[in-house]
């Protein structure tokens, strides 16, 4: 279930002082950025890793800022590299495997609660 977030992060964000979870095996991710309405993160991918087939009530844009990605979004696959990017409409099925290790920078609208251990 969806759920607001009532709270914001810093106004500024110092990425070598900001906490990195590690989210699945071989991937890591970090919060840049938060507000009700937006949320930046940087998530990194070990080759190989997956991030399994899923959907949520947020749009979705991911820019791959590094390494090689095979993206699936609502059954469309496609190869993506650095300086490309794919969008994900609310509750359309997506999920990728990395290629070649990299790096993506996604942002939500709204920002995801789950991601602040604000939702079960």
């Amino acid at each position: 279930m969806h759920q607001d977030i009532q709270r914001s992060s810093a106004a500024f964000t110092r990425a070598a002082e900001e906490r990195i979870d590690e989210v699945d095996p071989g991937i890591r991710r970090q919060m840049l950025g938060y507000g009700p309405d937006l949320m930046v993160c940087r998530v990194w991918f070990e080759e190989g890793a997956i991030g399994h087939i899923h959907s949520h009530p947020h749009s979705q844009s991911s820019y791959v800022e590094s390494g090689r990605f095979r993206v699936t979004i609502d059954g469309d696959e496609r190869e993506l590299e650095a300086g490309d990017a794919f969008y994900v409409a609310p509750f359309l099925d997506h999920g990728a495997l990395c290629l070649e290790a990299g790096c993506l920078l996604d942002t939500f609208n709204p920002a995801r609660a789950d991601f602040l251990g604000e939702e079960g």
